[in-house]
């Protein structure tokens, strides 16, 4: 039965003495609560240890934070305060929720301890209410809030399964003594011999042909946020196409274009219209002209792939495109 006289810590007033002003402050202890942690780990941030760290006795701190659990839910709250959400909801969902997985996974990494906290309930504090708002503001105009749900849900999931076999790989290694590069070497005898007796061949394929194990810790991390970005984008209704640009063969791959799309896409034209056919992305002229780059073609449209940040390459002009060539592919929608 749920205690009847529980009342949550973001409802209760900082208590102090009467007629006196408050000696200390719920951030004061949180902050020392959380030094003690990074430094020591979660079970050192006991009420007797942030008393001596802030130079008071353990009993006076329960003035302000009456239990154990209001103290783990201060130091949670206090944490997402630190992930950078400045600007959002920006209108490009996906930048936003980019930043806000790179910010949620740097936070671990700088506060280890956070992953043996067991809290599944939410406690409603400022910080993560501001998350709330500006996270899954980011996708309220394109889908039903039980849809938002869900897919943050994913996202979440996600970024916490990541960050936590991180910490936990770091942890082992850690205890082992040895380097990452030691640890692997010594486990290299198991691997060949699993390999070379020709029972298990998913595992070899993941040994022998999968690239995923060989990048480091962030570029691992990219690639599946990536992807599921990806997800999150096919959950989205599609957004209206524009126009296609003169010169253009909408859905044929490798479509011709003129002079016009040249100019629009800042391309100097160095052979006759006829001359230029855009193959796999590159221009390919008659034997008497000069070779000219052109931009990457959208394989759906023909429309030219604008640059991307990081220099990645893009197949599609535009999520619509990208969506098209999915239901294509997969049959959905049919």
């Amino acid at each position: 039965m749920a205690d009847a006289e529980y009342v949550n810590i973001w409802m209760r007033p900082e208590r102090t003495a009467v007629g006196r002003k408050p000696t200390y402050s719920r951030a004061q202890i949180t902050q020392a609560a959380v030094r003690i942690a990074d430094a020591e780990g979660l079970e050192a941030a006991t009420m007797r240890r942030i008393a001596a760290e802030i130079g008071t006795g353990a009993m006076s701190l329960y003035r302000y934070v009456p239990s154990r659990d209001d103290l783990i839910e201060l130091m949670a709250d206090h944490l997402m305060g630190e992930i950078d959400i400045t600007g959002m909801p920006s209108g490009d969902w996906r930048a936003d929720l980019t930043r806000y997985a790179n910010g949620l996974r740097a936070m671990w990494l700088r506060h280890s301890w956070v992953a043996t906290v067991r809290r599944s309930l939410p406690g409603f504090g400022p910080n993560q209410l501001l998350l709330i708002e500006r996270v899954m503001g980011a996708l309220d105009a394109h889908v039903s809030i039980d849809e938002n749900l869900r897919l943050m849900a994913l996202l979440n999931s996600h970024i916490e399964g990541a960050v936590r076999e991180e910490i936990s790989m770091a942890e082992e290694v850690r205890r082992s003594g040895l380097s990452a590069s030691e640890w692997m070497a010594r486990s290299s005898p198991r691997i060949h011999q699993l390999v070379n007796s020709g029972k298990y061949p998913i595992f070899t394929k993941i040994v022998t042909e999968s690239h995923q194990p060989h990048l480091n810790r962030d570029d691992q991390f990219r690639n599946g946020l990536e992807h599921l970005l990806d997800f999150v984008a096919l959950a989205l209704p599609p957004t209206p196409e524009p126009p296609c640009p003169p010169g253009t063969q909408p859905g044929l791959p490798g479509a011709h274009r003129d002079e016009t799309l040249a100019a629009a896409t800042n391309e100097t034209a160095a052979c006759d219209e006829t001359g230029i056919t855009v193959i796999g992305g590159t221009s390919t002229c008659d034997e008497t002209s000069e070779d000219v780059a052109s931009p990457r073609i959208c394989t759906v449209c023909g429309r030219p792939v604008p640059p991307t940040v990081t220099g990645r390459p893009r197949q599609y002009c535009s999520r619509a495109c990208r969506q098209r060539a999915y239901r294509t592919r997969t049959g959905a929608g049919t």
